[in-house]
Formats: structure tokens, sequence, C-alpha cells
């Protein structure tokens, strides 16, 4: 189903790498203001690509980018490749290490509808206007977004193996303690081999909303502006996105707890748990700390910290047929669904998604502690700590053509920005190697 295409990837040039952690930023919607600022008085950090700023950010990031590839800051690769991209991680308070084990492509910019690639939840239009706007005026791709299919038999990390045996790019560690790895594979056979892999499955979309529906309208632009003439092998029906395969252990999705910042004035703590009472049991706790282990793997259990008081949650489940949302079976079998049906419109009055989505009484927060932090510290009434959505959840609401109430999942950890960029400009077209590939896919 997924046409894949190798790439001539753009990278820091080799002087430059050699110290690549000074260049790799995180991705534009999870660095923080303070990280920003730290890393734009680095010249040639990647940012000034994927954050632009200034009167015209687009226009900034174009000017960066030209001036960086006339002076071989940034050099294209000779030949197309497939990449393959390995992230070694530890989760906190966890002695296990993990590999999670991609590679980066070209994948078409399939529309939703086509069934190809698969969302799990919605996006903001301002957010991929400036994607689609930067895109437009550079023609760059500055990361990869992050896609998930499924392969039982593991074949292709074989081949990923045995290209990390010659890496390219390596970071001592990036902003969330990961350390990243870089290899290509060049050998023709081979990435035949990956296109037919890809050729009979779906991809799911695990992270990138934004920036893959900014593709999307930059291609449908492109395809309008054309006027009947495109063929449909340009380099801008192309996105670039990271592979890794859903069937692994080592896909890890942490959960993201909910803040309430405000609740109406004459609710309190106890009319709180009042209103709570007919939807749910609630027991209280000893320890706030203990929340997270009490409700794991409990479905429709919840952590509620409030006023220095701890509790467990548990939906009755003979209510659960109230939820009368217009979704499918799959989302509302989600915890996040009963939390945000049962709290947030039941309780606190908030209804529908819609109003929710535009709610700014909620604020989404992965950290646990900072959660209860928060609460002790006034700048939030109460914490709702929330189990983390499984691999297999969000396979069932994708293919239930559904999406997920908003910030359900954190796949981690994230890409970087600036580990290899991608040109989808037009003169990418030229490369006789590519179109072998492009002509005979199979």
């Amino acid at each position: 189903m997924a046409e894949i295409q190798p790439l001539r990837g753009w990278r820091y040039n080799a002087a430059l790498s050699a110290n690549i952690d000074a260049y790799v930023s995180p991705l534009f919607d999870v660095v923080s203001a303070k990280q920003r600022e730290a890393l734009y008085r680095n010249p040639l950090n990647s940012i000034h690509l994927s954050v632009p700023r200034g009167d015209d950010p687009t226009e900034a990031a174009l000017l960066q980018l030209r001036e960086w590839q006339a002076s071989g800051v940034l050099r294209q690769d000779e030949l197309p490749g497939i990449y393959a991209y390995y992230q070694y991680f530890q989760l906190p308070g966890s002695p296990r290490k993990y590999c999670r084990k991609g590679f980066i492509c070209h994948i078409r910019a399939y529309d939703w509808d086509e069934n190809v690639v698969l969302r799990h939840e919605n996006t903001l239009p301002a957010s991929v206007n400036d994607r689609a706007e930067l895109l437009a005026r550079t023609q760059f791709q500055t990361s990869a977004t992050h896609g998930l299919y499924r392969d039982e038999d593991f074949e292709l990390e074989t081949y990923l193996d045995e290209a990390m045996r010659s890496p390219l790019l390596e970071t001592e560690e990036d902003y969330q303690g990961a350390r990243d790895v870089l290899a290509v594979i060049q050998d023709a056979a081979i990435i035949r081999r990956f296109q037919e892999v890809l050729a009979k499955r779906e991809v799911i979309l695990a992270d990138g909303h934004h920036r893959y529906e900014g593709s999307l309208a930059y291609r449908q632009a492109r395809e309008l502006a054309a006027d009947g003439r495109a063929t449909g092998r340009e380099p801008w029906n192309y996105h670039l996105m990271y592979l890794t395969n859903g069937a692994a252990d080592d896909l890890r999705i942490l959960p993201t707890h909910r803040l309430l910042l405000d609740l109406p004035a004459e609710l309190n703590t106890g009319e709180l748990l009042d209103r709570l009472a007919p939807y749910f049991t609630v027991l209280p706790t000893d320890d706030a700390s203990d929340l997270p282990e009490i409700i794991t793997g409990k479905q429709w259990a919840f952590g509620l910290y409030v006023d220095g008081q701890s509790f467990k949650i548990r939906l009755r489940p003979e209510v659960h047929g109230q939820l009368d949302w217009d979704t499918t079976e799959e989302v509302k079998a989600l915890d996040l669904t009963v939390l945000h049906f049962f709290v947030l419109e039941k309780v606190l009055g908030i209804v529908g998604p819609d109003a929710q989505r535009a709610w700014p009484g909620v604020a989404y927060v992965r950290n646990f502690t900072e959660c209860l932090q928060r609460v002790d510290r006034g700048e939030a009434r109460a914490a709702f700590i929330v189990n983390e959505v499984t691999m297999a959840e969000v396979e069932a609401v994708c293919h239930s053509g559904a999406v997920m109430p908003p910030k359900s999942t954190f796949f981690y950890p994230k890409t970087i920005g600036g580990f290899l960029f991608s040109s989808i400009a037009d003169e990418e077209a030229g490369n006789a190697f590519a179109e072998l590939f492009q002509a005979n896919p199979k």
C-alpha cells in the first residue's frame, strides 16, 4: 500500500558532524521557550531552519538555507539511500535499556481518505498552516515525522543492523536523554526489498500530524497550480518519514496527565468528590506518589490529586453506556475518552470534544511529579493521573477511522531535528538513480 522512495539526504558537513550535538534540535512542537533561546545563540543550529524567527520567519529560513548550502555548511549525499536511524534510551526509574530501530525515507504524501497513512489525532489549523508555509517557501524538510508499520517477521531489521556497523552520525545524548545514530543503505537490491515490504502495508502516523498535513497542503497546492499536468512523480509528492516496526517491544508510549487549572468557584474538594461519586468509585490513598502504580493496568482507573489529598477513582462499569459521543466503540473504550466524558463533560459541564479542545482550563503534562507540584503550588486545582495508551489501542482506533482525545499519545523518544534534511525542490527530480526507483518501485 505505502510507496516509499530513497532520498539524497542533506547533512551537516564532516567537520560539523563531528560535533553534531551542537546542531540538532527538538521538534518544533516540543521545544520549550528556554530551549529555543539557548539554541538560537548557535548561528548554525538547525532551529534556524525548523523554527525560524523574525518579521518574516519563512523568508529568514530560506535565506539561511541558501547560505548554508552555498557555503558548504550543509552538503547533499551523492547517491540516494534509505537511512537507518536508531535511538538508544532508558525510561526514568527503569534499568532496562531500549533501542528503537527504524529508517528514514520519502513516503508518498497520501490523503487521509486513501487509508494508506492513518491518523489517530486531530490537528490545529494554525500549526498546519505554519508548517505548510515554511515548506512552500524552503521546499526543505528539517525533521522526519514518525510512522509505524507492522512486520511480525522483522525482516528489515537485519539490513538495518548491518548498516549500523558503519554509522554516519551519532549524538552523545540528545535533549531527552537518547543517543541517536544514523547510517545509510544505498544497495539497490536492498532498497527494493524495503519498498516491497512497505508496499503491502499501511502506515500509522505516530507523531508529526501537523508536519504531515503541511506536506499534504503543499502537495495539493502544487497539484492545483500544475492544472492537470502533474505526473505524480514530482519531488513535492513526497514526505520525509521515520518508519519503525509496530511489532517491536521497544516502542514506548508515555502517558500524558490532565491538570485542571481551575474549577467552578462553588466547587470545593468535597463537592468535586460528590460529583464524581455517581460515576466513579472513589478510594483515598495514603501516598500520592503511589498513584501511577495503583492504577497501572486497570481499565478506566485514574489517580486524583487535589488539596494535598490523593484518591484512586475508577469508572463504575454500569455507567459506561451513558457515553454517547458520536464516535467508534474503539474510542469509547479508551481511558482518556472516559475521563473526558465523565469528568470534563458530566462533572465540570464542558460539553463535547470541540468545546474541550478549546477550553483553557486543562493542561497536558507528562511528568507525574510536576503534576503534584503544580497542585501544591496553587498553579492548578487538581491533577488526574492516567495510564499510558497501548499500541494495540492506537491501532484499533486508527483502523476504526476515528481519532483519539487530544494529547492521548506521547511516543518516546522523539526524533530530532537537524540530523537529516530532505529537499523536495523541483531540481531533485533530475537524479537518475532516484528516477530508476520511481519507474520500478517493485
